[in-house]
């Protein structure tokens, strides 16, 4: 009886050790499994309208910086291109007749004094500003001719990774209206949601271990680049009838709010593709 007592004695201290060690090893080294893959995702819009006439590029694909991604039926933008330059060669043209005209006026008032009324020089003064001022405006939607004749060809502004392609040859895409989602190549960061009282003595800086739920066998240092200032308030937001939405709770109970913290990956190895939205656990090493 006194060796069984001995024996579920050690047993009791041991596991009060452990539940100790465990929750010394967790407030100075705070854990969470509610994780996330995270990136920079890039909304790639048109600059000009039109129907699409060629695709080079696929669903689920990667792409560097400068590849093309599609191509608008470009033939109402090089028509527009040679209507204004047109144009401008008129704009030209009228600017050089009242430069004549302007000219010849103020030679016939110098070998004849008082031949010429000055209304008359002074309008035609005015008209060569006007045809000056026009033929900037000319040269300036040429400008802007040849520009969208060069949007008419969309290229990938960053390398990364296209997802989500919907869009076919014969669509019929609408200037600033997003239609294909790039995600940056070099943006990836691991959100993890922690609860505000593990918080205390985390700062940026601090080093972070991170482990994917689809990779968990490899460990990935990284480091905290910054910890949220505020998270959304649920009570009190407006329901219906312009109500105040209160969540029931019970009054001995306080909940934490979880805070995010952003972590940026320091070396990711190969083999090990990082996916927005996916799961990762997340150990924070206090200094």
């Amino acid at each position: 009886m006194f060796k069984r007592s001995i024996i579920t004695s050690v047993l009791a201290l041991i596991a009060i050790v452990v539940v100790f060690t465990q929750y010394e090893t967790y407030t100075h080294n705070p854990w969470t499994r509610d994780g996330q893959v995270r990136a920079y995702v890039i909304e790639v819009t048109p600059r000009v309208t039109g129907q699409v006439t060629h695709i080079a590029i696929s669903d689920n694909s990667r792409v560097e910086k400068g590849d093309l991604l599609f191509e608008i039926d470009s033939r109402m933008y090089k028509a527009n291109v040679s209507k204004t330059v047109a144009a401008e060669k008129q704009a030209r043209a009228l600017v050089a007749k009242a430069k004549n005209e302007e000219q010849r006026s103020i030679r016939l008032e110098k070998r004849t004094p008082g031949s010429v009324p000055v209304l008359t020089l002074n309008n035609l003064a005015n008209a060569v500003e006007t045809a000056q001022a026009n033929l900037e405006a000319a040269t300036a939607l040429v400008e802007e001719a040849k520009l969208n004749l060069q949007y008419t060809k969309v290229y990938a502004p960053t390398d990364g990774f296209i997802t989500n392609f919907n869009l076919r040859e014969g669509s019929h895409v609408i200037a600033n209206s997003p239609v294909v989602a790039l995600i940056d190549e070099d943006s990836f960061w691991i959100e993890g949601f922690f609860k505000e009282t593990d918080l205390q003595g985390v700062d940026p800086g601090d080093e972070a271990l991170v482990t994917l739920l689809m990779h968990d066998e490899v460990v990935i240092e990284g480091e905290i680049k910054s910890i949220g200032y505020g998270i959304s308030k649920s009570d009190g937001s407006t329901g219906n009838a312009l109500l105040p939405n209160v969540n029931p709770n019970f009054q001995w109970i306080r909940l934490a709010q979880r805070i995010p913290i952003k972590i940026k990956l320091d070396n990711v190895p190969e083999g090990v593709q990082l996916r927005v939205g996916t799961t990762a656990s997340v150990k924070i090493i206090k200094e």
